[in-house]
């Protein structure tokens, strides 16, 4: 599970503004949110990440409760 609609939501970014800036495409992204998608590239987390101003661990490797 990660928290990138967290903090993407908690920024108020919408999925538009996230691709825009960390260049990641809005599907992928959606597919993150929506738990779709668990083959992650480094480079895509990173890039997410940043754009969110967060740490890669604390949007990707985040505990579940």
């Amino acid at each position: 599970m990660n928290k990138v609609r967290y903090y993407r939501e908690s920024k108020k970014m919408s999925q538009e503004q996230l691709e825009s800036a960390s260049g990641v495409s809005r599907v992928t992204i959606s597919e993150l949110e929506n738990g779709k998608k668990d083959n992650i590239k480094i480079k895509t987390m990173v890039a997410i990440a940043n754009a969110l101003g967060e740490k890669v661990q604390d949007v990707f490797f985040c505990e579940q409760s």
